[in-house]
């Protein structure tokens, strides 16, 4: 009950908040137009009607602007002129990888797929299907070696070691290659070692990878191929969900489900649990549904796409599977409706100050299924001892141009925390890696 009880708070006080900004009469272009949490028990109604599509126009960073971090930090180019960065990944020996990747619709699909009232793709054309290393030996933010640690991948996104094996997460499929300590180059053959499912709905083609903490289980998370199974639920096998294999590709069975679209994933300081961020659905009105940041329990069910946000019936499958809305569990926290949050990192160095200790940074790529932007920065949620003491907080902010024209400068993605204690944050669109460190 403690537990619950303090979930509420933090969700109430979030929404007081977010109801106080949205009453001023001026807005800043990083005003988040809408509670980015919801006390489960105000979540405003569904309305199939109401959906809004807004979708970013991206343009170039002016020379003399960055993104903003708070008072006391201090924002740099780690690295740039890239295609598509979207997830870092740090090795073993402190190299820094970046998975280059996007999604492969055409620019023909995406002018179609925005009249029909779908996302369009951010970037256009062929993925690069690239991962590259960066090395920063003296830790001074500006890296002394960078290679092309792998090419000839699909869609690749999740990045893992264990011992002398490096994997990578294909949309298609997990994949292992030989690799030993300061390897600046994949050179030796890789092995298919899990089928995955690929294909579907608004992009859910990153697989992302967590290895357990005695490195002997992988857990691999799946999106759904659909926005709430209009396709059937017969090409839903093995998706929306996160699975869990042992490092030989074998014993897989399913962690967790009825995650529509989960991205993210780290384990929580001090308790080791796994944590996920999660894209909620689209199509039910500007505030609904949030996206989350939950633990994950082994064999629990998140709802995805009977029900949302605990058992929340989507109106779309009203009496479809009234069993499993039942079993439906409440996410830890909401983080905002169509944030499009995808990155998670656990801050586990001691650099910044003591009230990022343990705390969770999200990056939220931003909204596209809402009438006003929300999303399009990096968050922040404190944790103690592994669970979460307070709202969601604005960390990394600058990356709308002007709400009002639907112009961007950048979408944050992958977050992970440096060697040297600094974050370094992915921004896909405008092809940089953002280092934030403390002055």
């Amino acid at each position: 009950m403690r537990t619950k009880s303090l979930f509420l708070l933090i969700l109430s006080a979030s929404l007081f908040a977010a109801c106080n900004s949205s009453n001023k009469k001026t807005e800043t272009a990083d005003t988040v137009h809408a509670a980015t949490e919801i006390d489960t028990l105000n979540l405003p109604a569904p309305d199939t009607t109401a959906s809004k599509n807004n979708f970013s126009k991206v343009i170039d960073w002016p020379a003399n602007k960055i993104p903003q971090a708070p008072e006391g930090f201090v924002v740099s180019k780690f690295a740039n002129q890239m295609k598509s960065p979207r997830n870092i990944v740090i090795a073993p020996n402190g190299d820094i990888l970046v998975a280059l990747s996007n999604s492969e619709r055409s620019v023909a699909e995406q002018v179609v797929n925005k009249i029909s009232g779908k996302a369009k793709s951010e970037v256009s054309g062929k993925s690069v299907n690239t991962i590259l290393l960066f090395r920063d030996s003296n830790q001074d933010g500006v890296p002394e070696v960078k290679t092309t640690f792998l090419t000839g991948l699909n869609q690749p996104y999740g990045m893992a070691f264990i011992e002398n094996s490096f994997y990578v997460a294909n949309t298609d499929g997990l994949w292992v290659f030989p690799y030993k300590s300061g390897d600046t180059k994949i050179t030796g053959v890789g092995k298919k070692i899990v089928d995955l499912p690929a294909g579907g709905y608004n992009n859910h083609w990153t697989r992302n990878l967590l290895v357990s903490k005695n490195k002997d289980k992988i857990y691999i998370s799946v999106g759904s191929g659909s926005n709430v199974g209009e396709n059937g639920m017969e090409h839903e096998v093995r998706r929306a969900a996160i699975l869990e294999v042992n490092p030989d590709g074998t014993g897989e069975r399913i962690f967790a489900s009825g995650l529509r679209n989960p991205v993210g994933m780290d384990w929580a300081p001090t308790t080791n649990m796994l944590w996920t961020a999660v894209n909620e659905r689209d199509g039910l009105g500007d505030d609904l549904v949030p996206d989350y940041i939950t633990s994950v329990k082994q064999g629990a069910f998140y709802g995805w796409p009977y029900a949302y946000f605990g058992q929340h019936e989507d109106p779309r499958l009203k009496g479809a599977n009234p069993e499993l809305v039942k079993k439906t569990i409440v996410p830890d926290v909401a983080v905002g409706s169509h944030t499009a949050s995808l990155g998670l990192a656990f801050y586990t160095n001691n650099k910044f100050p003591v009230k990022y200790h343990g705390g969770a940074f999200i990056g939220q790529h931003g909204s596209w299924n809402r009438s006003k932007f929300s999303g399009y920065k990096v968050a922040f949620v404190p944790f103690k001892d592994g669970k979460p003491t307070g709202p969601l907080q604005d960390f990394l902010t600058g990356f709308i141009a002007d709400g009002n024209k639907s112009e961007v400068y950048g979408r944050p993605v992958g977050v992970a925390v440096a060697p040297d204690g600094a974050l370094l944050v992915a921004d896909d669109v405008s092809g940089i890696i953002w280092r934030v460190a403390v002055k």
